[in-house]
């Protein structure tokens, strides 16, 4: 068939039911809802055969909707109404959910049901969830829908709020911020958390501290560190630590409050966004590859099995700047040197990486020195990985994966996926030619011809897909709770299989074939040189893109690259 993808933006889920609806054959085109732009003149353009809208914030006029079947992706199970649903399920504490995929009519949420999928609700932020249960339950969802209509016969349900017998299933307003204020006096630490994952990543919850007004971004509970209710106490890797009546929480992020007049505000590691009005705190940090049996949050942990070390990560945003580049490769050089075989990196449940840190470098003094400096820290995490000989390095996608968090995962032996995982492998959207040894490991996986089709397309690809091209060696079929252990499992039959030591023996003599031949070094540096001349630009394209990007600027069209195309081409 041929779909048409309505959305506010090209998001994680509409990139995933991009990705998918075109491993099963159909041709997708994507619209973005913008501003002064007429839908009933887009659509009558694309002449679609079935409209599905994965991630909408307005309601597709009249003219569309009778004229065509438009399919709507509500992130709350059937009942459910109103535009912060997660927002209220976190909230409130509920521990099942689901999505479902309505018709749009002449009222908000309120159409036919084509599907509804359940899911659970796992104590995690608002987006982690989203781009975990949400994201596998709403594919499941349309990709039924989608079924559905194909086979013609199939007559939607109606609604019936009122026969709904749960209470909580109702049209419901929009969770503002007067509901979501932290009174720190009186709320528990779990009560603080789940406003503040109900709150992520946007809009956050809106506070004063340090005599300023500030958007708290994320949080994690703290068993150990005490104070008066609302006191800083400490910082970690950038977080800082707040008490509250009865423990205390970790906040990664801050954002400013917009004031009058001013540009767009964007969020930033606490200290960094805080800056001179901190006052001297301790640096509560753990050691490198934490091993600590209290409750307590870092963001970078390793943890050993036998014959296998596990080191994971989880950066907000999937962003990596040069200072966690930094952190993550002395981890990394810490667990290369304990007696294991197969190392495991990556995340155990939300995203690998997205690559360097945009809204750290946009906050800089000077965003092309920063830039240069992030680039090069994590090409020194990449070439660490790549010249690994003693051992066999994995890399567990948990979730999505873009740009260099990509070439991240490539420099690993083997890359195992979740089967909900999303990958962008490239960086021309952002105006870049790309580093992280990219020219050297991507054609290794997947040849020249399709290494370059994915950077010129620019699309976002399946892990089906990403398996079938041999960007990864193995998907694992589960849902993003059971990854961890999965591949748990998984290392540890590698640690275990007679060949493994002869695979380990193997790297080294590959490598110095290839430091003979091509040296790994001449594709830094061609890579650096091209990105050196775009940071030193102030008119290359990268700096209004990375300006745009962080700022949140909605782009003036639809992006020509997201136009209709032929099913995905393995």
């Amino acid at each position: 068939m041929h779909i048409l993808l309505l959305a506010s933006a090209f998001n994680s889920l509409t990139q995933r039911v991009h990705a998918e609806l075109r491993d099963r054959g159909h041709a997708v085109a994507v619209e973005l809802a913008l501003p002064g732009g007429s839908l009933p003149e887009t659509v009558r353009r694309h002449a679609p055969q079935l409209i599905v809208a994965p991630m909408l914030k307005t309601a597709i006029p009249e003219e569309v909707w009778t004229a065509h079947t438009c399919l709507i992706v509500h992130p709350g199970p059937v009942g459910d109404r109103g535009p912060s649903s997660l927002d209220w399920a976190i909230h409130e504490g509920v521990e099942q959910w689901g999505v479902t995929v309505l018709q749009a009519d002449g009222e908000m949420d309120a159409g036919d049901v084509w599907a509804c999928v359940p899911c659970r609700v796992p104590p995690v932020p608002k987006s982690e969830l989203y781009r975990g249960e949400i994201a596998d339950a709403a594919l499941e969802a349309v990709m039924l829908a989608v079924e559905r209509f194909a086979e013609g016969t199939h007559v939607p349900r109606k609604q019936d709020v009122a026969r709904t017998a749960d209470a909580r299933l109702r049209p419901r307003p929009y969770l503002d911020q007067s509901i979501r204020r932290i009174d720190w006096a009186e709320d528990s630490t779990q009560d603080v958390l789940l406003k503040l994952r109900a709150a992520d990543s946007q809009p956050g919850v809106l506070d004063t501290l340090l005599g300023g007004e500030w958007y708290l971004h994320g949080g994690h509970p703290e068993s150990v560190l005490r104070g008066r209710p609302g006191e800083l106490l400490a910082t970690r890797a950038g977080a800082v630590c707040r008490a509250t009546k009865d423990g205390a929480v970790w906040i990664p992020e801050l954002r400013p409050r917009r004031g009058p007049g001013q540009p767009p505000t964007f969020k930033l590691p606490a200290v960094r966004a805080m800056g001179d009005r901190l006052p001297p705190l301790p640096e509560h940090a753990l050691p490198l590859l934490p091993e600590v049996s209290h409750r307590t949050w870092t963001d970078i942990r390793y943890r050993e099995d036998g014959n296998v070390g596990f080191l994971s990560f989880s950066f907000p945003g999937g962003a990596m700047s040069a200072e966690q580049c930094r952190r993550l490769l002395d981890a990394y050089r810490e667990a290369c040197a304990r007696p294991t075989s197969v190392l495991v990196l990556g995340g155990e449940r939300d995203f690998f990486s997205n690559g360097i840190h945009l809204n750290v470098i946009e906050a800089a003094d000077d965003p092309a020195a920063e830039s240069w400096a992030n680039i090069n820290a994590i090409d020194d995490l990449v070439e660490a990985v790549l010249t690994t000989t003693d051992r066999l390095v994995v890399a567990a996608v948990a979730g999505n994966a873009a740009a260099g968090g990509v070439m991240l995962a490539l420099a690993a032996d083997e890359v195992w996926c979740r089967s909900g995982a999303v990958l962008n492998p490239h960086y021309r959207l952002m105006g870049l030619y790309g580093s992280e040894y990219w020219t050297y490991t991507l054609p290794r996986r997947v040849g020249p011809a399709t290494a370059e089709r994915l950077m010129r397309e620019a699309l976002p690809v399946s892990s089906a897909s990403a398996l079938r091209l041999g960007l990864v060696d193995r998907v694992v079929d589960c849902g993003p709770d059971e990854f961890a252990r999965e591949t748990g499992g998984l290392a540890a039959r590698l640690a275990s299989l007679p060949a493994t030591a002869s695979r380990i023996t193997a790297k080294k003599t590959e490598l110095d074939r290839l430091e003979s031949s091509t040296p790994l070094a001449g594709f830094r540096e061609e890579e650096l040189a091209r990105m050196r001349r775009t940071f030193d630009d102030p008119d290359a394209p990268y700096h209004a893109l990375r300006r745009s990007f962080v700022h949140k600027v909605r782009p003036a069209c639809t992006p020509p690259h997201l136009g209709p195309g032929p099913a995905a081409v393995a």
